[in-house]
């Protein structure tokens, strides 16, 4: 396993974030975005994260009775091959970003027997032949099966985005299907990210990212 990374985590006591987090006066709750590459861990209950996604994956996983959960959003299963560019690139690979959720879920008081476990995500939100979103539903299956952790609920692959929000502290999660006419828009910002994921030809190593 690798160390634990720091720097596109997402901390519960960062809480002077506005951008990522804001009250919902409706639902009386913290709200904490989580976008592509980040996870977020919390043992706070009045927390709800919340994500938006096309192609992507997004895990939900907590311990109930150490009453810690988190949720994070990768972009593709693994880098292909392709150099690392450290934690904040890294964590837009399915195994990696399982890696460090998982890992900072236990280091939190989470035991990995007592982990539930939903996955929603990887529709092909436009078709193509490299149909993305169904080989990320693929990997997180597969994932989860050899690392010997059950599925409690899934709702992956279709052609649709979803929005999903899940609340940690009791395991509670509102899913949200978006109509087609948001598809392309989604489709554009994923696609933007997996380009900047790409190598530079003429920087080697280096990585291009946001």
């Amino acid at each position: 396993m690798k160390p634990a990374a720091t720097a596109r985590v997402i901390a519960a006591d960062d809480i002077d974030d506005t951008r990522r987090r804001y009250f919902d006066p409706v639902l009386k709750v913290t709200v904490v975005s989580v976008f592509q590459g980040d996870f977020y861990i919390t043992a706070r209950p009045g927390e709800m994260l919340s994500t938006v996604l096309g192609s992507c994956i997004a895990a939900c996983i907590r311990d109930p009775i150490a009453g810690v959960g988190g949720m994070n959003h990768f972009l593709l299963p693994d880098a292909g091959g392709a150099d690392g560019g450290g934690a904040g690139v890294e964590l837009r690979y399915g195994s990696y970003s399982m890696e460090q959720l998982i890992n900072g879920i236990l280091s939190r008081g989470g035991r990995r027997e007592r982990l539930e476990v939903k996955v929603f995500g990887g529709a092909n939100v436009i078709r193509s032949s490299s149909a993305v979103g169904h080989r990320n539903a693929d990997f997180i299956e597969g994932y989860l099966t050899n690392e010997g952790l059950a599925i409690g609920s899934r709702h992956l692959r279709g052609t649709l985005p979803r929005k999903i929000q899940y609340f940690p502290a009791s395991g509670l999660v509102r899913m949200k299907e978006i109509a087609e006419v948001v598809a392309n828009r989604v489709f554009e910002r994923e696609t933007a990210h997996q380009v900047r994921l790409r190598p530079s030809p003429a920087a080697g190593s280096i990585e291009l990212f946001d």
